[in-house]
């Protein structure tokens, strides 16, 4: 691992897709904290020809900045290692929108099938062959249940009772 050194922040490039990235309350927060314990991770440049570019720390640098350092600690790595990674804040945020997406599509899911089986329910009812009474019962809703749940008569004459009691002709 390469030895923190002190780098002149005027000659350290910032390039314009990092100074996007830049949030002022964090900013403040890295500089109150300088102040009380002091620079306390370095940042890492790498060399573009005869100039400094910057590859993480950026809060850092502008820190320092606001603070008025002309210095910053910083280790100088190869340009081969020098991929930037992506702001602590931000990982967080994207594993939280990750979560929110999944659990957004888990509802979504779990509301078609709702509806799907929903309709389905409903087509089945509308579908299913009507079945006819039992011998004997009525298919009046308004009827009185005693004149409706008669049972089926086992003589003739006990037929021909039940007939001339519900009016029907024999």
């Amino acid at each position: 691992m390469p030895k923190p050194e002190s780098f002149p922040i005027e000659k350290i490039f910032v390039p314009t897709k990092q100074k996007k990235a830049i949030k002022p309350e964090i900013v403040g927060e890295i500089a109150e904290s300088m102040l009380d314990i002091g620079q306390q991770a370095p940042i890492s440049v790498r060399l573009d020809g005869d100039r400094l570019v910057l590859v993480e720390g950026l809060h850092r640098l502008e820190a320092c900045k606001a603070l008025g350092e002309t210095t910053i600690l910083g280790v100088l790595v190869p340009a081969e290692l020098a991929q930037p990674k992506p702001l602590l804040s931000d990982e967080p945020r994207v594993e939280a929108e990750r979560i929110k997406m999944a659990r957004l599509k888990q509802l979504r899911l779990e509301k078609e099938a709702e509806a799907s089986t929903a309709a389905l329910r409903s087509v089945n009812a509308t579908e299913a062959p009507r079945t006819r009474p039992t011998k004997g019962v009525r298919d009046n809703p308004k009827a009185s249940p005693g004149r409706t749940a008669k049972s089926t008569p086992k003589t003739l004459s006990d037929w021909i009772t039940q007939q001339k009691g519900s009016g029907g002709r024999y």
